[in-house]
């Protein structure tokens, strides 16, 4: 998806969005590289770029001369020109970060609390927020972003048994997120702001089509596709972990039975009582399965292999794509592995959340798809 400016009047805060992106996936690139890839004048971007140096989002380097002439100034992103808070909410507790606007996490906080209800919850978060926002390290805020299991908005499968947030049904968590923080307000499931992260700081800047699995208390996924989450008619597409896997097998809490999250999960692994390895090998039929299934429905480049497990547990599991079965993404002439891990397995759902408002600020595509909440407003 090509990124392009509009010389309409009413488009310059679109515009400057698309300069920001330009400049975020190419830096360093000169006002002319990025006025002919957007379609834009150079006196358009030269004053954009101005006012986003004024702002402290952008930083300007002047190259030393290596011959006659002197060569353009190029821009990159001040990774200290801004950061989000990150918050990620599972059953297994409440973590927050504080991100800058390279990905980094700067610092953060963790609150270890088993199927917290709602208004708890956003109590922890609140003093979470107040926490990172004390923080000698943290510079302006551009917004809150929190990630946590989905699907959203089914009435049979949200916030419905042990995988999900039981209890949260009815919940407006924009607006109770917007209050505990006093910041605009974002809110993604955590496998597609995992996504997300991936795309903005790790391998999705080198890799425009691939599936994030998403390895945590339950199993989803997310398809990314040229650089935007495939989120489907109501945003819960790429929902493996509810693909029937066993015919009549156990009994999923959506209502059927033999669904692939019963079998492949943190709360299989916890039902099952196995040591890693024994477990490991048992469920490898299900894990290459599901790869299967992911390729031959989305074709990605990749499948991005994350989530809250341990790190050593989910290398584990990517080695089980060694010997994968046929499909359409078995292949000789392949860039990447069928399966890798992500950059950042721990960390993925949580940047990703603090992505949700940087994207919100910096990005013209997803900054039309979140719809922020600004504190005190409807």
């Amino acid at each position: 998806m090509a990124l392009r400016g509009t010389n309409q009047e009413t488009g310059r805060p679109y515009n400057r969005r698309i300069v920001l992106e330009a400049i975020r996936l190419r830096g360093p690139v000169t006002r002319g590289d990025i006025a002919r890839s957007v379609g834009l004048t150079v006196q358009t971007v030269s004053t954009i770029v101005r006012e986003l140096e004024d702002e402290g989002l952008v930083l300007s380097v002047q190259k030393a001369p290596e011959g006659r002439g002197i060569p353009p100034s190029t821009l990159t992103i001040n990774p200290e020109g801004g950061h989000a808070l990150g918050i990620h909410v599972t059953p297994l507790g409440i973590e927050a970060a504080l991100v800058n606007l390279r990905g980094d996490v700067v610092e953060n906080v963790r609150h270890d609390v088993v199927n917290v209800p709602p208004d708890e919850a956003f109590a922890i978060i609140g003093e979470m927020a107040l926490q990172l926002k004390a923080s000698p390290r943290c510079g302006r805020l551009l917004g809150a972003g929190l990630a946590m299991p989905g699907p959203f908005d089914v009435e049979s499968m949200s916030f419905v048994g042990s995988t999900t947030m039981a209890g949260w049904k009815d919940v407006d968590i924009r607006q109770n997120l917007a209050d505990a923080t006093g910041l605009p307000a974002f809110i993604e499931n955590d496998m597609a702001a995992a996504a997300l992260g991936e795309q903005l700081y790790g391998l999705g800047q080198q890799v425009s089509n691939y599936y994030y699995l998403f390895f945590s208390v339950g199993l989803g996924g997310a398809m990314m596709h040229d650089g935007a989450v495939v989120g489907g008619a109501w945003g819960n597409a790429g929902e493996i972990g509810h693909i029937p896997a066993v015919p009549d097998g156990e009994p999923c809490p959506c209502g059927n039975r033999g669904c692939l999250e019963r079998y492949l999960s943190l709360d299989a692994f916890e039902r099952r009582g196995l040591p890693a390895e024994e477990w490991v090998a048992e469920v490898a039929p299900f894990f290459r399965s599901a790869v299967r299934i992911i390729e031959n429905l989305f074709d990605p480049e990749t499948i991005v292999l994350g989530g809250l497990a341990p790190h050593a547990f989910l290398d584990q599991l990517a080695t089980l794509s060694e010997s994968l079965d046929n499909s359409v993404s078995a292949r000789a002439n392949r860039a990447l592995p069928r399966v890798v891990m992500a950059s950042d397995c721990h960390h993925s759902a949580l940047r990703g959340a603090a992505a949700l408002a940087v994207f919100g600020v910096l990005s013209p595509r997803h900054g039309q798809m979140f719809e922020p909440i600004e504190k005190g407003t409807a």
